[in-house]
């Protein structure tokens, strides 16, 4: 018999990376986490016992809680969600039946410190054109979704890393993880670290390559994203507005190349319209 309030692994792989998917929180215990730590993609990571202090930060929003095995911690926390107003679920096995499916897990070692809010925080170039709004679209649907990107001038980037603890990305430095590695993007290279290469990011890395190297002929659709990442830089000014605007642009290209790649569209239509 289905548990009450509960969701399938399938249907949340599914719903990952999606925008309008729901929140990943993790709630495992230090020991839990120190058995395999790794995360399913794009969670969270709260205290189990203190669901009180953070509840209110998803209030608007559906989430699904996991812990270990799917009972040990997750049907209490998310019952608290849902009294505070939260559209909670459960994870169905939890992260060793998401570990079981052989989807993609976040190794915990990828990422960045952690502020105080729980968030990882990122920097790189001002003025983003490709990669570093590809970058930050894939961190926010599947690594943090509550991520802080800051965009300052490139002398600036490894004092302004310094200063906050953050991560910098996307920057001509040898010293630098994130960043161009022979012919790999930046993109490329976070697909990989993060356990994220699956047939639809790593099509879609294709296309971030293709147009943030100069290289269209990698893939048709490279011209066409580098095109419109062209527009939304001269569009805005501002960068994280354009960063706003280019996650639509990216969560459009992904979901083509999960779902869309062999859907044509032409016309005329196949049937001829007809005078009433």
């Amino acid at each position: 018999m289905p548990v009450p309030n509960t969701i399938s692994v399938e249907k949340l792989a599914r719903l990952i990376g999606t925008p309008g998917g729901p929140v990943v929180v993790d709630v495992r215990t230090h020991d839990a986490f120190e058995t395999d730590p790794r995360y399913v993609p794009g969670s969270l990571v709260r205290s189990p016992s203190r669901p009180a202090e953070w509840a209110s930060a998803l209030r608007g929003r559906s989430a699904v809680i996991v812990c270990t095995d799917g009972r040990r911690h997750a049907h209490g926390v998310a019952a608290w969600l849902r009294s505070a107003g939260v559209g909670a679920e459960t994870l169905e096995g939890g992260l060793v039946g998401w570990a079981a499916a052989g989807l993609p897990m976040v190794p915990a070692d990828t990422l960045p410190d952690r502020d105080a809010q729980g968030r990882t925080v990122w920097v790189t170039r001002a003025r983003p054109k490709v990669d570093r709004i590809a970058c930050p679209w894939l961190i926010r649907r599947f690594v943090d979704p509550d991520a802080v990107f800051l965009f300052v001038p490139a002398p600036e980037v490894l004092g302004v890393a310094e200063r906050f603890r953050a991560a910098p990305f996307d920057l001509d430095d040898p010293d630098v993880v994130w960043s161009h590695r022979g012919e790999l993007c930046t993109f490329d290279v976070m697909v990989e670290a993060f356990g994220l290469a699956t047939p639809p990011l790593l099509h879609l890395a294709t296309l971030v390559r293709g147009a943030d190297t100069g290289r269209p002929n990698l893939a048709p659709e490279a011209a066409g994203l580098l095109a419109a990442s062209l527009g939304l830089s001269r569009i805005y000014t501002d960068d994280l507005q354009q960063l706003d605007a280019g996650m639509l642009l990216y969560d459009a290209f992904y979901r083509w190349c999960r779902d869309a790649t062999a859907e044509t569209h032409n016309w005329p239509t196949n049937k001829p319209w007809e005078k009433a």
